[in-house]
């Protein structure tokens, strides 16, 4: 596998997610991190989002609700490199209806390499990092090079195919 560089922007994108037993949680670490969010776009799932900018007037761009398919929204904004950070409360002690979604989300954050924060630990580690401010330049692999191979061993694979029937 071939990888870059990319540069994080300066105002960051910021996924907030946080399961029903997190969610009071999650709006302690907002509320503590208040004036640091509002320098960043925020996105949410949709129970977690109308949460934080009912109790903290903060604007977010709410998705669904994550057994809706919020998890999968964020997800796809992330494949899509739309999202530089994931903040998500999961909650280990209450099964999940949409567990799927859940490890396909956090799959991706690793699969894209950006930073993915599962409790207010990992969350403030994340947020106080001398890296969150600056130029961070996350190493990724090159998926767009490993494409365009995948689809070119599938066309010689299809023609060779074609050519001996």
């Amino acid at each position: 596998m071939e990888y870059k560089e990319e540069l994080f922007p300066d105002k960051k994108r910021i996924a907030l997610i946080a399961h029903d037993g997190k969610k009071d949680e999650m709006i302690s670490w907002v509320k503590s991190n208040r004036t640091v969010l509002m320098e960043h776009e925020l996105y949410a799932t949709g129970t977690t989002g109308g949460i934080i900018e009912k109790e903290l007037g903060i604007k977010i761009k709410r998705m669904q609700s994550g057994p809706l398919g919020g998890d999968l929204q964020i997800g796809a904004l992330i494949s899509e490199k739309k999202i530089d950070i994931l903040v998500f409360f999961w909650d280990p002690l209450e099964a999940q209806p949409h567990e799927p979604d859940i490890r396909a989300l956090l799959r991706l954050a690793v699969l894209w390499n950006i930073p993915a924060a599962t409790n207010m630990a990992s969350a403030d580690f994340i947020f106080s990092s001398p890296l969150f401010e600056g130029n961070y330049r996350r190493i990724v692999p090159d998926y767009e090079t490993y494409q365009k191979k995948r689809e070119t061993k599938i066309e010689d694979c299809l023609k060779s195919c074609i050519v001996s029937d």
